[in-house]
């Protein structure tokens, strides 16, 4: 709800996150009186005595206010997912103490994958064969889970969320998240006091960050099915004037091979090939430009602290609505890191002198070559993923800023023991 300008009003946000139906647990936003506003007041829609913006009643300005995005329980959670990294020992005693917790004395119902459940570890330990039993298994690929799980728990490193990213490819429930890994920028909370925390979370009112996600389809053959069409003049005059042919733009003529919501980034790049990778990037059907270099890698704001940050892009808090464009290892000394905002479309196509194909993945996984003809389409998704914050979700980002990549860590400057010593003063 946006109040007129110049006027005061309690904010609502209500967000539906995991689960179907009425009778299915959700979680809203509490009401919340602020000052002001983290991201700038309502703007004016008029401009001098005469100016304004065209009025569209189709479209609503949303103003997020991060201070009002509180957690709490429509109905108490019943089901809850744990989700465990892979291949480490040292998480065998924290995972079992979190599933009796959950099941002894909280009487939850607990979802596990199945690799996870029929561990080495667990099938030995014989005090632990009661609890197993009791948990539900499921298998990535051929068991659906998103419309009974209320509440998602990792325990590892970030790689663990972006798993839980994945599971989910429409609505995500609330992610609370364990640093028992190896960076841990998006794991918040410290194992050592899980009881406490978890319930906190089951009690509600906790702050949470909705991280964007990418929407992401990859349309094979498109261009040149498009290109079998014969060119008008209209046409030609649009790709002249730096326009990708409206039957290219809005085709469906190619086979969508693969749809998903992505939480950190996509990147194309030359894969096996020496030569530079060189591919055609689109925003709502124009040619921005050609990026001939080792790649390019389209992020979130979540993202901007991962591979994006490696290649020299800015870190990005996670409530911005924004997507970002950052080249890797450009052939030219001006291509910089680009912000563009979150509600564009970008393309991504193998420009048509590359030498070699490109490769693609999403956020780590599904990699796959792009040929002449693929294309890539990019924006932000409405179904973010609602990660639970430990303190708050401006003290959080700064906190791992601070811990996990050591932003800003120098040596002080010692202050001088006398004024007079210094130069200006001598001048």
């Amino acid at each position: 709800v946006i109040p007129p300008v110049g006027k005061s009003c309690n904010v609502y946000y209500r967000v539906r996150l995991g689960g179907q139906g009425l009778s299915a647990p959700f979680f809203f936003f509490l009401p919340h009186r602020r000052a002001h506003f983290l991201h700038g007041p309502y703007p004016a829609t008029h401009f001098g005595p005469k100016a304004c913006i065209l009025p569209n009643p189709t479209s609503v300005m949303h103003i997020q206010d991060p201070a009002s995005q509180r957690l709490t329980w429509n109905k108490p959670p019943v089901n809850v997912l744990v989700i465990r990294k892979i291949r480490d020992e040292s998480l065998v005693e924290p995972f079992k103490e979190l599933c009796r917790f959950l099941v002894e004395e909280k009487q939850m119902m607990v979802y596990v994958e199945r690799r996870v459940a029929d561990d080495a570890a667990l099938l030995k330990d014989e005090s632990f064969s009661l609890i197993r039993n009791q948990l539900c298994t499921f298998r990535e690929g051929y068991d659906d889970i998103s419309n009974c799980i209320d509440l998602i728990i990792c325990l590892g490193g970030d790689g663990t969320l972006l798993y839980a990213s994945s599971l989910f490819q429409d609505s995500v429930p609330p992610v609370m998240a364990f640093h028992l890994g190896s960076l841990g920028f998006l794991t918040p909370f410290k194992f050592e006091s899980y009881k406490t925390e978890v319930a906190k979370v089951f009690e509600g009112n906790a702050a949470i960050t909705l991280r964007s996600r990418l929407k992401v389809k990859v349309v094979k053959d498109m261009l040149q099915r498009a290109d079998q069409q014969p060119h008008t003049h209209e046409t030609q005059q649009q790709e002249y004037n730096g326009l990708l042919a409206r039957d290219h733009a809005h085709s469906e003529t190619g086979k969508v091979t693969l749809q998903l919501q992505v939480l950190n980034e996509v990147v194309v790049d030359r894969g096996p090939s020496s030569y530079l990778s060189n591919v055609d990037l689109y925003l709502d059907g124009r040619l921005i430009t050609s990026v001939q270099g080792d790649g390019v890698i389209v992020s979130t704001p979540t993202g901007s602290t991962a591979y994006a940050a490696a290649a020299g892009a800015s870190m990005i808090h996670p409530n911005v609505p924004a997507i970002m464009v950052t080249p890797i290892c450009p052939h030219s000394l001006s291509f910089r890191p680009i912000v563009v905002p979150a509600g564009v479309e970008l393309m991504i196509t193998l420009s048509p002198d590359a030498r070699n194909t490109a490769w693609v993945s999403f956020d780590g996984r599904k990699r796959q070559e792009i040929q002449y003809g693929d294309c890539i389409k990019i924006t932000t998704s409405c179904y973010p993923v609602p990660s639970i914050c430990c303190h708050d979700l401006v003290y959080d980002w700064f906190e791992s800023l601070a811990e996990c990549l050591h932003w800003n860590v120098r040596k002080r400057q010692a202050r001088l023991a006398d004024a007079s010593d210094s130069s200006d003063t001598e001048n």
